[in-house]
Protein backbone atom coordinates (compact mmCIF):
# COMPACT_ATOMS: atom_id res chain seq x y z
CA UNK A 1 0.00 0.00 0.00
CA UNK A 2 1.62 3.39 -0.93
CA UNK A 3 0.86 6.18 1.36
CA UNK A 4 1.32 9.68 0.05
CA UNK A 5 1.88 12.00 3.20
CA UNK A 6 0.22 15.24 3.75
CA UNK A 7 3.30 16.80 5.64
CA UNK A 8 6.30 16.62 3.28
CA UNK A 9 8.57 18.97 5.22
CA UNK A 10 7.71 17.68 8.68
CA UNK A 11 9.77 14.98 10.52
CA UNK A 12 10.51 14.15 14.14
CA UNK A 13 10.16 17.80 16.21
CA UNK A 14 13.46 18.81 16.89
CA UNK A 15 12.58 19.28 20.45
CA UNK A 16 12.41 15.70 20.13
CA UNK A 17 15.46 15.11 18.54
CA UNK A 18 17.55 17.64 20.98
CA UNK A 19 15.81 15.45 24.10
CA UNK A 20 17.03 12.28 22.74
CA UNK A 21 20.49 13.46 21.98
CA UNK A 22 20.58 15.31 25.52
CA UNK A 23 19.67 11.61 26.81
CA UNK A 24 22.01 10.05 25.06
CA UNK A 25 25.32 12.16 25.92
CA UNK A 26 23.87 12.99 29.06
CA UNK A 27 23.86 16.64 28.86
CA UNK A 28 22.28 19.22 30.70
CA UNK A 29 18.87 19.80 28.88
CA UNK A 30 18.15 23.61 28.29
CA UNK A 31 16.37 22.89 24.86
CA UNK A 32 13.02 21.20 25.30
CA UNK A 33 10.51 23.83 26.92
CA UNK A 34 9.75 22.28 29.98
CA UNK A 35 10.83 22.56 34.15
CA UNK A 36 12.44 20.12 35.58
CA UNK A 37 10.88 21.24 38.76
CA UNK A 38 7.13 20.29 39.87
CA UNK A 39 4.17 22.30 40.22
CA UNK A 40 2.48 23.63 43.63
CA UNK A 41 2.08 20.95 46.10
CA UNK A 42 -1.54 21.84 46.50
CA UNK A 43 -2.17 20.99 43.33
CA UNK A 44 -0.27 17.39 43.17
CA UNK A 45 -2.15 16.76 46.24
CA UNK A 46 -5.85 17.68 44.93
CA UNK A 47 -4.90 15.80 41.42
CA UNK A 48 -4.43 12.60 43.49
CA UNK A 49 -7.20 13.07 45.82
CA UNK A 50 -9.99 13.52 41.98
CA UNK A 51 -8.26 10.16 41.19
CA UNK A 52 -9.06 8.54 44.06
CA UNK A 53 -12.74 10.66 45.27
CA UNK A 54 -14.01 8.83 41.35
CA UNK A 55 -13.47 11.50 39.02
CA UNK A 56 -11.87 9.57 36.20
CA UNK A 57 -14.38 9.30 33.91
CA UNK A 58 -15.21 11.13 30.81
CA UNK A 59 -15.76 15.43 31.61
CA UNK A 60 -18.30 17.45 30.29
CA UNK A 61 -17.15 17.86 26.32
CA UNK A 62 -16.28 21.85 27.45
CA UNK A 63 -14.42 21.09 30.23
CA UNK A 64 -15.82 20.66 34.06
CA UNK A 65 -18.42 23.84 34.93
CA UNK A 66 -15.62 24.46 38.29
CA UNK A 67 -13.14 25.53 36.32
CA UNK A 68 -14.67 27.62 33.49
CA UNK A 69 -15.92 29.63 36.28
CA UNK A 70 -12.24 29.85 37.51
CA UNK A 71 -11.06 31.02 33.93
CA UNK A 72 -13.51 33.56 33.76
CA UNK A 73 -12.93 35.28 37.17
CA UNK A 74 -9.15 35.16 36.32
CA UNK A 75 -10.14 36.43 32.72
CA UNK A 76 -12.06 39.11 34.49
CA UNK A 77 -9.66 39.97 37.14
CA UNK A 78 -6.53 40.36 34.90
CA UNK A 79 -7.98 41.82 31.58
CA UNK A 80 -11.38 43.55 32.46
CA UNK A 81 -13.05 41.11 29.93
CA UNK A 82 -16.34 39.17 31.21
CA UNK A 83 -16.45 36.11 29.35
CA UNK A 84 -19.59 33.38 29.48
CA UNK A 85 -17.83 30.46 31.17
CA UNK A 86 -21.06 28.01 29.69
CA UNK A 87 -20.30 29.73 25.75
CA UNK A 88 -17.69 30.85 25.42
CA UNK A 89 -14.34 28.77 27.24
CA UNK A 90 -13.44 25.73 26.29
CA UNK A 91 -10.90 23.20 27.85
CA UNK A 92 -8.66 21.38 25.81
CA UNK A 93 -5.85 18.96 26.21
CA UNK A 94 -3.10 21.60 26.12
CA UNK A 95 -2.81 24.54 23.73
CA UNK A 96 -2.05 22.36 20.88
CA UNK A 97 -4.88 21.14 20.49
CA UNK A 98 -6.75 24.26 20.82
CA UNK A 99 -4.33 26.01 18.26
CA UNK A 100 -5.41 22.66 16.07
CA UNK A 101 -9.34 23.11 16.07
CA UNK A 102 -9.18 26.58 15.91
CA UNK A 103 -6.97 26.39 12.52
CA UNK A 104 -9.27 23.38 11.40
CA UNK A 105 -12.32 25.31 11.86
CA UNK A 106 -11.31 28.38 10.10
CA UNK A 107 -9.20 27.28 6.95
CA UNK A 108 -10.28 25.56 3.74
CA UNK A 109 -7.96 24.23 0.85
CA UNK A 110 -6.48 27.30 -0.93
CA UNK A 111 -6.98 29.75 2.34
CA UNK A 112 -4.30 31.25 3.38
CA UNK A 113 -2.62 32.24 6.88
CA UNK A 114 0.19 34.96 8.32
CA UNK A 115 2.33 33.69 11.07
CA UNK A 116 5.07 35.40 12.05
CA UNK A 117 8.69 34.10 11.82
CA UNK A 118 10.50 32.56 14.00
CA UNK A 119 7.04 30.81 14.93
CA UNK A 120 5.89 27.89 16.80
CA UNK A 121 6.30 24.47 14.70
CA UNK A 122 2.63 23.36 14.91
CA UNK A 123 1.41 25.87 13.47
CA UNK A 124 1.70 25.57 9.88
CA UNK A 125 1.20 21.33 9.78
CA UNK A 126 -1.95 22.51 11.35
CA UNK A 127 -2.74 24.76 8.72
CA UNK A 128 -1.29 22.41 5.53
CA UNK A 129 -3.24 19.48 7.04
CA UNK A 130 -6.38 21.71 6.19
CA UNK A 131 -5.59 22.13 2.99
CA UNK A 132 -4.24 25.88 3.57
CA UNK A 133 -1.36 27.82 3.46
CA UNK A 134 1.15 29.38 5.96
CA UNK A 135 2.07 33.03 4.50
CA UNK A 136 5.32 33.39 6.74
CA UNK A 137 6.46 37.41 8.02
CA UNK A 138 9.65 37.60 9.47
CA UNK A 139 9.81 39.74 12.45
CA UNK A 140 12.14 42.82 12.78
CA UNK A 141 15.93 41.82 14.29
CA UNK A 142 17.36 42.11 16.78
CA UNK A 143 14.02 42.80 19.37
CA UNK A 144 11.84 40.16 17.27
CA UNK A 145 9.51 43.14 16.86
CA UNK A 146 6.11 43.08 14.00
CA UNK A 147 6.80 46.02 11.05
CA UNK A 148 2.83 45.53 10.69
CA UNK A 149 2.94 47.27 7.30
CA UNK A 150 4.33 44.15 6.07
CA UNK A 151 1.66 42.27 8.14
CA UNK A 152 -1.02 44.28 6.23
CA UNK A 153 0.39 43.82 2.88
CA UNK A 154 0.85 39.89 3.32
CA UNK A 155 -2.90 39.77 3.84
CA UNK A 156 -4.84 39.09 0.84
CA UNK A 157 -8.61 37.93 -0.56
CA UNK A 158 -7.75 34.47 0.67
CA UNK A 159 -6.26 35.29 4.37
CA UNK A 160 -8.58 33.61 6.61
CA UNK A 161 -6.55 34.49 9.92
CA UNK A 162 -3.47 35.96 11.51
CA UNK A 163 -1.90 33.63 14.46
CA UNK A 164 0.14 35.93 16.96
CA UNK A 165 1.90 34.81 20.29
CA UNK A 166 2.91 37.12 23.00
CA UNK A 167 5.25 36.71 25.23
CA UNK A 168 6.79 34.83 22.28
CA UNK A 169 8.60 31.84 21.96
CA UNK A 170 11.54 31.76 21.14
CA UNK A 171 12.58 35.10 21.70
CA UNK A 172 10.77 35.90 24.64
CA UNK A 173 9.59 38.94 22.90
CA UNK A 174 6.36 40.84 23.74
CA UNK A 175 3.83 43.14 22.56
CA UNK A 176 3.16 46.39 23.41
CA UNK A 177 -0.71 48.07 23.22
CA UNK A 178 0.23 50.04 20.56
CA UNK A 179 0.77 46.16 18.68
CA UNK A 180 -2.38 45.44 19.58
CA UNK A 181 -3.86 48.11 18.12
CA UNK A 182 -2.04 47.48 15.01
CA UNK A 183 -3.45 43.86 14.84
CA UNK A 184 -7.00 45.21 15.78
CA UNK A 185 -6.61 47.66 12.28
CA UNK A 186 -5.13 45.01 10.06
CA UNK A 187 -8.13 42.44 11.12
CA UNK A 188 -10.90 44.94 10.83
CA UNK A 189 -9.15 46.01 7.61
CA UNK A 190 -9.10 42.41 5.85
CA UNK A 191 -11.83 41.05 7.64
CA UNK A 192 -10.14 37.96 9.27
CA UNK A 193 -10.02 36.05 12.28
CA UNK A 194 -6.68 36.41 15.33
CA UNK A 195 -5.53 33.37 16.74
CA UNK A 196 -3.29 34.24 19.65
CA UNK A 197 -1.39 32.01 21.51
CA UNK A 198 -0.57 33.41 24.83
CA UNK A 199 0.48 30.36 26.44
CA UNK A 200 3.22 32.34 28.60
CA UNK A 201 0.61 34.86 29.73
CA UNK A 202 2.13 34.84 33.46
CA UNK A 203 5.37 35.20 32.34
CA UNK A 204 6.44 38.54 31.72
CA UNK A 205 9.35 40.93 33.44
CA UNK A 206 10.25 44.31 34.23
CA UNK A 207 6.77 45.41 35.54
CA UNK A 208 5.19 45.24 32.34
CA UNK A 209 1.56 43.98 31.95
CA UNK A 210 0.56 41.37 29.26
CA UNK A 211 -1.55 42.73 26.57
CA UNK A 212 -3.78 40.33 25.71
CA UNK A 213 -6.32 40.75 22.67
CA UNK A 214 -8.74 40.11 25.32
CA UNK A 215 -8.17 43.67 26.55
CA UNK A 216 -8.85 45.14 23.34
CA UNK A 217 -13.18 44.86 22.54
CA UNK A 218 -13.59 44.81 19.06
CA UNK A 219 -10.06 41.89 18.73
CA UNK A 220 -11.82 40.19 21.53
CA UNK A 221 -14.78 39.15 19.30
CA UNK A 222 -13.15 37.83 16.61
CA UNK A 223 -10.52 35.89 18.09
CA UNK A 224 -9.70 32.91 19.78
CA UNK A 225 -7.46 33.49 22.61
CA UNK A 226 -5.31 30.24 23.77
CA UNK A 227 -3.55 29.49 26.80
CA UNK A 228 -2.10 27.23 28.85
CA UNK A 229 -2.00 25.48 32.64
CA UNK A 230 1.11 23.76 31.54
CA UNK A 231 3.09 26.63 31.67
CA UNK A 232 1.74 28.37 34.50
CA UNK A 233 1.70 25.39 37.01
CA UNK A 234 4.76 23.44 35.52
CA UNK A 235 3.20 20.54 34.92
CA UNK A 236 3.69 20.73 30.85
CA UNK A 237 2.56 16.43 31.27
CA UNK A 238 -0.47 17.38 31.95
CA UNK A 239 -1.74 18.79 28.44
CA UNK A 240 -4.36 20.86 29.88
CA UNK A 241 -5.09 24.05 28.39
CA UNK A 242 -8.31 25.94 27.32
CA UNK A 243 -9.66 28.23 24.28
CA UNK A 244 -11.73 31.57 25.28
CA UNK A 245 -13.68 32.92 22.31
CA UNK A 246 -17.04 34.69 21.63
CA UNK A 247 -20.00 32.36 21.59
CA UNK A 248 -20.05 31.60 18.03
CA UNK A 249 -17.05 30.80 17.34
CA UNK A 250 -16.82 28.93 20.67
CA UNK A 251 -19.52 26.53 18.94
CA UNK A 252 -17.31 26.28 16.32
CA UNK A 253 -14.51 25.21 17.64
CA UNK A 254 -16.09 22.33 19.99
CA UNK A 255 -17.90 21.02 16.88
CA UNK A 256 -14.12 19.76 15.94
CA UNK A 257 -13.00 19.68 19.54
CA UNK A 258 -15.46 17.20 20.54
CA UNK A 259 -14.29 14.84 17.37
CA UNK A 260 -10.36 15.23 18.29
CA UNK A 261 -10.05 14.13 22.07
CA UNK A 262 -14.10 15.22 23.04
CA UNK A 263 -13.35 15.99 26.61
CA UNK A 264 -9.81 16.17 28.44
CA UNK A 265 -7.96 14.42 31.53
CA UNK A 266 -10.80 14.96 34.31
CA UNK A 267 -8.62 14.70 37.72
CA UNK A 268 -6.92 17.26 35.85
CA UNK A 269 -9.45 19.76 35.85
CA UNK A 270 -10.54 19.91 38.94
CA UNK A 271 -7.09 20.19 40.80
CA UNK A 272 -6.43 23.42 38.55
CA UNK A 273 -9.62 24.21 39.61
CA UNK A 274 -9.03 24.25 42.63
CA UNK A 275 -5.73 25.86 42.82
CA UNK A 276 -6.92 28.65 40.53
CA UNK A 277 -9.73 29.49 43.47
CA UNK A 278 -7.34 29.08 46.40
CA UNK A 279 -4.40 30.15 45.34
CA UNK A 280 -4.60 32.45 43.12
CA UNK A 281 -0.93 34.30 44.46
CA UNK A 282 0.69 31.58 41.97
CA UNK A 283 0.03 33.17 38.86
CA UNK A 284 0.47 36.40 40.14
CA UNK A 285 3.69 35.70 41.48
CA UNK A 286 5.05 33.66 38.35
CA UNK A 287 6.45 37.03 36.47
CA UNK A 288 9.16 37.57 39.56
CA UNK A 289 9.84 33.66 40.17
CA UNK A 290 10.99 33.61 36.60
CA UNK A 291 12.64 37.21 36.44
CA UNK A 292 14.90 35.83 38.91
CA UNK A 293 15.52 32.81 36.89
CA UNK A 294 16.25 34.75 34.04
CA UNK A 295 18.58 37.30 35.64
CA UNK A 296 20.30 34.01 37.41
CA UNK A 297 21.11 32.87 34.10
CA UNK A 298 21.91 35.94 32.33
CA UNK A 299 24.54 36.62 34.90
CA UNK A 300 25.62 33.14 35.14
CA UNK A 301 26.08 33.78 31.06
CA UNK A 302 28.18 37.04 31.18
CA UNK A 303 31.38 35.71 31.42
CA UNK A 304 30.92 33.37 28.11
CA UNK A 305 30.93 34.06 24.65
CA UNK A 306 27.60 33.96 24.16
CA UNK A 307 25.87 37.21 23.21
CA UNK A 308 22.80 37.51 24.73
CA UNK A 309 19.55 39.06 23.46
CA UNK A 310 17.29 40.85 25.62
CA UNK A 311 13.98 38.58 27.08
CA UNK A 312 10.90 40.12 28.44
CA UNK A 313 8.86 37.62 28.70
CA UNK A 314 8.11 33.54 28.57
CA UNK A 315 11.70 31.38 29.58
CA UNK A 316 13.35 31.25 26.92
CA UNK A 317 16.89 33.05 26.35
CA UNK A 318 18.36 33.76 23.04
CA UNK A 319 22.20 33.81 22.35
CA UNK A 320 24.36 34.83 19.07
CA UNK A 321 27.03 32.20 19.37
CA UNK A 322 29.01 34.23 16.34
CA UNK A 323 32.08 34.64 18.26
CA UNK A 324 32.29 31.00 18.80
CA UNK A 325 31.72 29.20 15.78
CA UNK A 326 30.41 29.97 11.97
CA UNK A 327 28.49 26.11 11.75
CA UNK A 328 25.12 26.38 11.11
CA UNK A 329 22.62 26.80 13.98
CA UNK A 330 21.73 23.18 13.84
CA UNK A 331 24.92 21.49 13.65
CA UNK A 332 26.29 23.55 16.21
CA UNK A 333 23.58 22.25 18.99
CA UNK A 334 24.63 19.05 18.03
CA UNK A 335 28.71 20.10 18.53
CA UNK A 336 27.72 21.77 22.19
CA UNK A 337 25.14 18.76 23.08
CA UNK A 338 27.97 16.25 22.27
CA UNK A 339 31.08 17.93 23.05
CA UNK A 340 29.98 20.31 25.79
CA UNK A 341 26.62 18.51 27.48
CA UNK A 342 24.45 21.07 27.21
CA UNK A 343 21.52 20.91 24.73
CA UNK A 344 19.55 23.85 23.25
CA UNK A 345 17.41 24.06 20.15
CA UNK A 346 18.47 26.11 16.77
CA UNK A 347 16.34 28.92 16.21
CA UNK A 348 15.95 27.89 12.50
CA UNK A 349 13.80 25.71 13.43
CA UNK A 350 11.14 28.08 13.83
CA UNK A 351 11.85 29.57 10.53
CA UNK A 352 10.58 29.10 6.80
CA UNK A 353 13.74 31.34 5.98
CA UNK A 354 16.20 31.35 9.14
CA UNK A 355 18.26 34.75 9.30
CA UNK A 356 22.07 35.23 8.95
CA UNK A 357 22.46 36.01 12.00
CA UNK A 358 23.51 32.33 14.24
CA UNK A 359 20.97 32.04 17.02
CA UNK A 360 19.69 29.27 19.59
CA UNK A 361 17.51 28.68 22.25
CA UNK A 362 18.23 27.74 25.54
CA UNK A 363 15.57 27.10 28.17
CA UNK A 364 15.79 28.39 31.59
CA UNK A 365 12.61 27.01 33.68
CA UNK A 366 15.20 25.16 35.70
CA UNK A 367 16.43 24.42 39.06
CA UNK A 368 19.35 27.11 40.56
CA UNK A 369 21.80 23.65 40.49
CA UNK A 370 20.05 22.70 36.63
CA UNK A 371 20.90 26.53 35.67
CA UNK A 372 24.70 27.01 37.35
CA UNK A 373 25.91 23.55 36.22
CA UNK A 374 24.44 24.40 32.64
CA UNK A 375 26.06 27.34 33.00
CA UNK A 376 30.20 26.34 33.93
CA UNK A 377 29.68 24.48 30.94
CA UNK A 378 28.97 26.96 28.91
CA UNK A 379 31.57 29.57 29.89
CA UNK A 380 33.99 26.85 28.79
CA UNK A 381 33.06 26.96 25.12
Amino acid sequence: MRIETKLPKVGTTIFTVMSQLAAEHKAVNLGQGFPDFDGPKRLRDALARAVNEGKNQYSAMAGIPRLREQIALKTERLYGRRVNSDTEITVTSGATEALFNAISLLVRPGDEVVVLDPCYDCYEPAIELNGGRAIHVPLTLPDFSVDWQQVNDACTRRTRAIIVNTPHNPSGAVFSAQDIDALAEIARRHDIAVISDEVYEHIIFDGHEHQSVLRHPELAERSFVISSFGKTYHCTGWKVGYCIAPAALSNEFRKVHQYVTFCTFQPAQWALAEVLEAEPQHYLELPAFYQEKRDRFRTLLAASRFDLLPVAGAYFQIVDYSRISDRDDLSFCEWLTREHGVAAIPVSAFYETPPEMRLIRFCFAKTDATLVSAADKLARV
